[in-house]
């Protein structure tokens, strides 16, 4: 698998990225409050976790590569209000409504059903909670690109590439209702934030 390859290098191209990927994980800490069970799909090396963490009482991180979630789980186990859960956002093995929150960063351009992922982040989220889904903003001529036309290369398979008007449009056309804030840096980040 692609992200189990990349695991041991992941951190190196998310710091070149630091600026955005900081802001967008400071932008979804400030939807959460301390009393709240937060799920996180997706989570990498824990790039986003580290800043949410400290933010909500409890955080189950997942991700579909288990060498992504080893390397997490080594860099984070300080953190006493983490679990580590290998998991698939698209077959999400949680009760119905169990989350106050539930973010999936970085992950739904890379979906063959992103409409089956946010299905089951709709299912697992409590009346009344939020889903925050940031995702990299493209532009024709920006390292995005280049690191996409890479990473394909290397067998990632990105399904979609987002400008904010296409992000925005992404939602509407399934009658989802979002806000939008964005990270800037050098691939810019746009979280959608979705009350459910």
């Amino acid at each position: 698998m692609f992200w189990d390859k990349v695991s041991g290098i992941y951190d190196l191209y998310q710091l070149l990225n630091l600026k955005a990927n900081n802001g967008a994980a400071a932008i979804c800490a400030s939807f959460l409050s301390r009393e709240d069970v937060v799920l996180e799909c997706a989570c990498g090396t824990g790039i986003m976790t580290k800043i949410i963490a400290p933010h909500c009482k409890k955080l189950v991180a997942t991700d579909f590569s288990r060498k992504m979630l080893h390397r997490a789980k080594n860099k984070l186990s300080k953190y006493q209000n983490i679990r580590f859960r290998y998991a698939d956002i698209t077959e999400l093995k949680c009760k119905d409504a169990c989350f106050d929150k539930a973010i999936a960063a970085n992950v739904i351009h890379l979906l063959d059903d992103p409409d089956k992922a946010l299905s089951e982040l709709y299912r697992v989220v409590k009346p009344g909670g939020k889903i925050l889904i940031p995702t990299y903003l493209s532009k024709k001529t920006n390292s995005l690109e280049r690191i996409t036309k890479i990473f394909n290369k290397m067998g990632a398979n990105f399904k979609n590439e987002f400008d904010i008007n296409t992000y925005q449009q992404f939602f509407e056309d399934r009658g989802i209702v979002a806000e939008y804030h964005v990270a800037r840096g050098l691939i810019s980040c746009c979280v959608a934030v979705i009350r459910v």
